[in-house]
């Protein structure tokens, strides 16, 4: 299925029914009091979480979503039937944006969470509402009031824990399915990744973390060159990158350096925020250096890159040094879960210190 991580849509909850202007007919009861019941309420527009889907592509082949319209008010006391609920079932990690305005309404972010997104609008006053003791025989009804109607930009962005960077043919899908359960396409020429590929990496038992690749990044990106700028944005809730960088690149004029500091700029053009996350630099295809070369190689990178963070050296043809990787990725993602858990609650009685005696 193709990867849609974009949509609009148009939505229209249910409209009230009307009320209902009747007065009873009964035979020997030559006035019998109006009756008139009122309109039912329109039909809700409901979004679901749902942790089954991973695209939008749905949204893009069925643009308009309309809720029933509440039953009109009947004679006899009857109220009308409130319209059928719609209920949009997105990917998890969905931004729902008001088209016209910008402003975001609403993130799926918990599996299963509803929100409502449109109201259907009340149903109309019958007369039977208007009998007072001075007005006994009242004519008067309101019509239903309209449901809500938006136009929506839905806007995926992956939940993960560990993003990729890298250039075209870095080597980032073959580390992907090295590592986890992903299985994406891998070919010896670029841009064999042509949509995000999400992983699950399983370091023990009910302990595991999950990995994110997208296209490979290229100079120029940040402005719209290559196709790793358009999903840039779905490295923004990562809580680490991993640089990965083709440290023996098959043609021999080409700089590694150079193509690390270009994707760094690109980085940082996209989204400052996302410049400064926390980065860690992987040289991979170590296996296609002499291991008598591997060390100088790795230096000189180092040195000429100007880097002082987390380096890691690894085959991900081989799976050499991608274990220590893995382990390392597990601890700080662990990390970073434990910061952002609030912190517990005290018991009033055992606060200000502990007793003397």
């Amino acid at each position: 299925m193709k990867f849609v991580d974009e949509a609009y849509i148009d939505i229209a909850a249910g409209d009230g029914g009307n009320g209902c202007v009747s007065f009873r007919h009964e035979k020997y009861k030559e006035f019998g009091g109006p009756n008139g019941g009122d309109g039912g309420r329109g039909g809700h527009v409901f979004a679901v979480a749902d942790p089954s889907l991973n695209t939008l592509v749905d949204f893009r082949f069925s643009r308009r979503h309309e809720a029933k319209r509440g039953q009109h008010g009947m004679g006899s006391d009857m109220f009308g039937a409130a319209g059928d609920d719609i209920t949009l079932k997105m990917p998890v990690g969905t931004i729902i944006t008001d088209a016209e305005t910008g402003d975001v309404l609403y993130e799926m972010l918990v599996p299963g969470e509803i929100v409502t997104i449109a109201k259907g609008g009340d149903g109309g006053f019958g007369n039977l509402r208007f009998k007072s003791a001075i007005n006994r025989a009242p004519r008067q009804k309101t019509p239903g009031w309209p449901g809500e109607r938006k136009s929506l930009k839905l806007e995926l962005k992956v939940l993960a824990d560990v993003g990729l960077l890298g250039m075209p043919n870095a080597g980032k899908s073959t580390f992907i399915s090295a590592v986890s359960n992903a299985r994406p396409k891998i070919a010896d020429y670029p841009f064999t990744t042509l949509h995000p590929n999400l992983g699950v990496v399983r370091v023990g038992p009910e302990q595991s973390f999950v990995i994110a690749d997208i296209p490979g990044l290229i100079e120029g990106a940040s402005e719209g060159a290559g196709l790793g700028h358009q999903f840039l944005r779905h490295l923004q809730r990562t809580r680490l990158l991993l640089h990965i960088v083709d440290l023996a690149p098959f043609d021999e004029g080409v700089d590694p350096v150079a193509q690390a500091k270009a994707i760094v700029g690109e980085l940082k053009k996209y989204d400052a925020a996302l410049y400064d996350k926390p980065r860690w630099l992987v040289l991979n295809k170590l296996d296609m250096v002499p291991a008598e070369e591997r060390a100088t190689k790795v230096k000189d990178f180092v040195k000429r890159f100007r880097w002082k963070g987390p380096v890691f050296e690894i085959s991900a043809l081989t799976r050499e040094g991608c274990e220590p990787l893995i382990q390392a990725i597990f601890r700080h993602v662990q990390a970073e879960q434990v910061a952002e858990q609030p912190p517990a609650e005290i018991d009033p009685r055992f606060a200000g210190g502990t007793d003397a005696g």
